[in-house]
């Protein structure tokens, strides 16, 4: 029986070589690497044969490499995240045929994804091998979090980052490795360099011949070059990555030399861009041959040894291909399932309502700060950074995390890089350390500068979907919202209306302090991602207050009715909701008017129910937000309301927001552009007149 796991790290210090490893780790190695070829070769069999396995890049020429990462990763204490080209690593990890082939045909017994995610995105979280991205290299970001993890909690483990070498050239990898650096953490980030990213060669990727020697600039960095074609070779750089991590405390890149035996994927043609001579002296650089030439060549085996070995793979192979075709396929009824997951649920305030509490007069940006100090108090496994987040006596641009480094010490809150995806990646990475993990971000200074993290942003929206209910981050995410300060284009934006198109992010937006209060405590203990957007505009406005008990809680999806009404619905939220309430009141006193403003405070989930509820009342709708009308969240709600209650409707809906324009810098543009009370006004009024 092949034990395809049995490193274990008191053998660290050995070196290996063909002469002096024993005869069973040997015999060990080349059964796994004929295994993963054998696999390798036979995934592309299967789309011919209609089974699936539609995306399959083959890993042939990396297989010195792969053997060694798998078999220095030590299963549910180390992390690893593997790429699509990795099939040799998590079968050295421990993965078997059955496991591989299961992901291959997209079966729902997948461990990885079950169907959800590409083949070839290999996973086992059990073991801490993570589901990661399609966009290359993006995971480097959530191993740099996890290892972030480790150090805080005095692991000995490693994050273990596997890539191509042309997503080095990815933004995001240079952030990683800056902040890796920076913070001195466990990671080994292993570049598997085969000269090609799909056809493009590396030379038009970077001007250095190896990607790694980009990074001899950052201190606290060690660099590693392997064979890694090589398994002997390769597995002495591993070797040497562990140790430098456990006595120097730094971050390593391995290097590793290999060649690409195939095209990049079953949908790419390599014999395009590549001639007869190249791709034949590939075929004489075949790294498991090679392997098996100096197996026999130093009478360790004999070739028919070797030759009953691969027997054995092709045996186990062929079982597991057998178990595999009876395994159901996905539901499409699950669809549904495990797109954000349950929030935490209020048992003393479920409708987020006070009644007889009473508590503090507070301003929003107090209900901000003192929640976050009482909830630090209350998980101490809770984090904060991003930037100018903590420096003396300062706590972020706003003041908002004041005190709380102080509190809480620099290792719990603390800056982050300008940086906007190091910031969200490494919140989604450490989060995937423990479940009791919760993590809030200030995602940017600004929810204008938040676009750089996009891409982790949308990793972070479907991981619990894209990995079958295995995995979530729980990150609390903070933006300053809104314009109303004369802050021109980058400072006076509101993006909900954008965010509110990925599925699995839920999106508050409050206006009031006890509101801000209850629905960052929520958050914060709800699993999870969260987008919470704070209305700058209000941190200060005496508009803004409100009684806050020290426990205040607010589910999401519950709106909140500021002001009974029977003539027209309002529906609002954040900055417009005190003009709405402004312009209800006006109307009242103008024309006798009974105009209800519904807050909605959560956008997603949304309180579809108490919308629906107000316009069956008052049978006109008005639609009021800061974000412009044209592609705004307006529109979904009128879709919505036409679709679920036309029947209900004595008038058009209509929707007040900014212009189709940034937002100006000069307060005349500003105005011109923005919403205001007047605006709202005479949108209502025309309403009611209809």
């Amino acid at each position: 029986m092949i034990n395809r796991n049995p490193f274990v790290l008191n053998k660290e210090d050995k070196i290996y070589s063909i002469k002096g490893t024993e005869r069973d780790t040997l015999k060990q190695w080349y059964y796994l690497m004929t295994l993963g070829r054998q696999l390798d070769n036979k995934a592309p069999n299967y789309l011919k044969q209609a089974l699936g396995w539609s995306y399959h890049a083959p890993y042939a020429g990396h297989d010195g490499i792969q053997l060694a990462i798998g078999q220095i990763f030590e299963r549910g204490k180390d992390h690893l995240f593997p790429y699509y080209r990795d099939m040799l690593t998590v079968i050295s990890a421990g993965l078997t045929p059955e496991e591989i082939i299961l992901n291959g045909l997209s079966k729902a017994t997948d461990l990885a994804s079950g169907g959800r995610h590409m083949s070839n995105h290999f996973a086992k979280p059990a073991w801490n091998i993570h589901n990661v991205s399609s966009a290359t290299g993006n995971h480097t970001l959530h191993a740099v979090g996890v290892a972030r993890a480790m150090k805080y909690y005095g692991s000995d483990a490693v994050a273990i980052s596997s890539q191509g070498e042309s997503s080095t050239s990815e933004g995001y990898v240079y952030e990683a490795i800056n902040g890796a650096s920076t913070e001195r953490l466990p990671v080994i980030f292993v570049f598997q360099d085969n000269g090609f990213g799909i056809s493009v060669p590396k030379e038009e990727q970077t001007a250095n011949p190896r990607a790694a020697d980009n990074f001899h600039g950052f201190k606290n960095l060690r660099i590693i070059y392997a064979n890694g074609k090589d398994p002997i070779n390769s597995m002495n750089a591993m070797l040497k990555a562990r140790r430098i991590i456990k006595e120097e405390e730094v971050p390593v890149i391995v290097h590793a030399n290999c060649i690409r035996m195939g095209s990049h994927s079953n949908s790419d043609r390599h014999e395009l861009y590549r001639d007869d001579a190249e791709l034949s002296e590939m075929d004489l650089l075949d790294p498991l041959l090679k392997f098996r030439e100096r197996l026999t060549y130093a009478g360790i085996f004999t070739d028919e040894e070797l030759t009953e070995i691969d027997g054995q793979a092709k045996k186990e192979i062929s079982a597991a291909h057998k178990k595999v075709l009876k395994a159901p396929d996905p539901d499409p009824k699950t669809i549904f399932d495990f797109v954000v997951p349950k929030p935490f649920v209020s048992e003393k305030y479920p409708k987020g309502l006070q009644g007889n509490e009473k508590g503090k007069t507070m301003r929003l940006i107090e209900a901000l700060n003192t929640t976050l100090k009482a909830e630090f108090r209350h998980n101490p496994d809770t984090f904060i950074w991003g930037q100018d987040m903590a420096n003396k006596d300062k706590g972020g641009i706003f003041n908002v995390s004041k005190g709380l480094q102080q509190e809480f010490g620099i290792k719990r809150v603390f800056n982050a890089p300008i940086a906007e995806d190091y910031i969200m990646g490494t919140a989604n990475g450490m989060s995937r350390y423990d479940k009791k993990i919760r993590i809030v971000v200030e995602g940017a200074e600004f929810a204008d500068y938040f676009w750089p993290a996009m891409e982790q942003f949308v990793e972070t929206t479907h991981d619990y979907w894209r990995s079958n209910g295995a995995f979530s981050p729980n990150v609390t995410i903070r933006l300053a919202s809104g314009g109303y300060i004369g802050g021109g284009l980058y400072h006076s934006q509101t993006i909900e209306g954008a965010m509110a198109t990925f599925p699995g992010i839920r999106i508050v937006y409050p206006s009031y302090a006890d509101d801000t209060a209850g629905l960052l405590r929520t958050s914060m203990r709800s699993e999870g991602p969260t987008l919470f957007l704070e209305p700058k505009a209000l941190y200060n406005d005496p508009a803004s207050e409100a009684e806050v008990p020290d426990d205040f809680e607010v589910p999401f999806g519950i709106a909140r009715v500021r002001r009974e009404g029977t003539d027209l619905s309002i529906i609002t939220y954040g900055n417009t909701t005190h003009m709405c309430v402004k312009a209800a009141e006006q109307l009242e006193k103008d024309h006798n008017k009974s105009v209800e403003v519904i807050d909605l405070r959560s956008l997603i989930p949304l309180d579809k129910e108490a919308v629906l509820a107000s316009v069956k009342k008052t049978n006109r709708v008005l639609i009021v937000h800061e974000d412009k009308v044209f592609g705004g969240f307006g529109g979904e709600l009128a879709a919505m309301i036409t679709e679920e209650a036309f029947e209900y409707l004595d008038a058009p809906v209509r929707r007040v927001g900014s212009t189709f324009t940034p937002v100006g810098f000069n307060r005349i543009l500003e105005k011109a552009i923005l919403p205001n009370d007047e605006k709202i006004y005479h949108a209502a009024k025309k309403l009611l007149d209809f």
